[in-house]
């Protein structure tokens, strides 16, 4: 079985958050692209069989610029924290329309002693999370098989980090799912251990979440009218 990341991959990111500076950076550059982003190529790229066999409108791309990858640069112009890098990898399987529309996305991320493997909205525009909330309104029977079958919710956990604290705004306080319309994010995710991460079943591990997590993704999808 192959491995992708290593001890090596997490020493990296670990002196990155010790000394986040472009010297230290560039001096270890060739540590970062060995042992983080070529890896996680290689991991995108035997994702894609899976994923295709899932869905046909979602992409793993490993190319450098304009793929799945995250910069490991900040956007530091508008930030308080102008610490030059993301201590982090983070990877995003888009919709093949997600360049165009607002879409849900698989999410895998790198991170000593947090990583994890997500799916969902995170962050979206305010029409997008309005029509997110009416379709689970509309539909609360997808939405159950969705996002709280039991096995389901076993797993994955709902991000609860930015909820409402009261009910939106036209949306009824006794509904079934009150809570779920609180949310400002819809997205599953589960915590993978580092000795996961860098053993020999990480790719198996990542096939059987990526179809665990479609019925939730599929179901976001028919909420924003995008193919799944």
């Amino acid at each position: 079985m192959t491995r992708y990341f290593s001890d090596a991959s997490f020493r990296f990111l670990r002196g990155l958050a010790r000394h986040n500076e472009r010297e230290w950076f560039h001096a270890h550059k060739r540590d970062y692209e060995a042992h983080v982003r070529e890896p996680f190529q290689r991991l995108l790229t035997d994702l894609q069989p899976a994923l295709a066999r899932i869905s046909e409108h979602y992409r793993a791309e490993p190319r450098t610029v304009g793929g799945s990858l995250f910069r490991i640069q900040r956007d530091t112009r508008f930030a308080n924290d102008k610490s030059p890098y993301k201590t982090w990898q983070g990877a995003r399987l888009f919709h093949a329309r997600s360049r165009q529309v607002e879409a849900p996305s698989f999410y895998l991320h790198l991170q000593p002693g947090e990583c994890f493997v997500a799916a969902g909205l995170w962050h979206p525009q305010p029409g997008t999370l309005r029509r997110v909330r009416h379709f689970v309104l509309d539909n609360p029977g997808g939405w159950k098989a969705a996002a709280h079958e039991p096995k389901f919710r076993r797993r994955y956990a709902l991000d609860d980090s930015e909820t409402l604290t009261r009910m939106p705004r036209g949306f009824p306080d006794d509904f079934a799912f009150a809570g779920d319309l609180k949310r400002k994010n819809f997205v599953a995710l589960r915590a993978i251990d580092d000795a996961t991460m860098t053993g020999p079943r990480l790719l198996k591990t990542l096939q059987g979440d990526l179809a665990a997590l479609a019925p939730f993704v599929d179901y976001l999808c028919a909420a924003l009218d995008l193919e799944f």
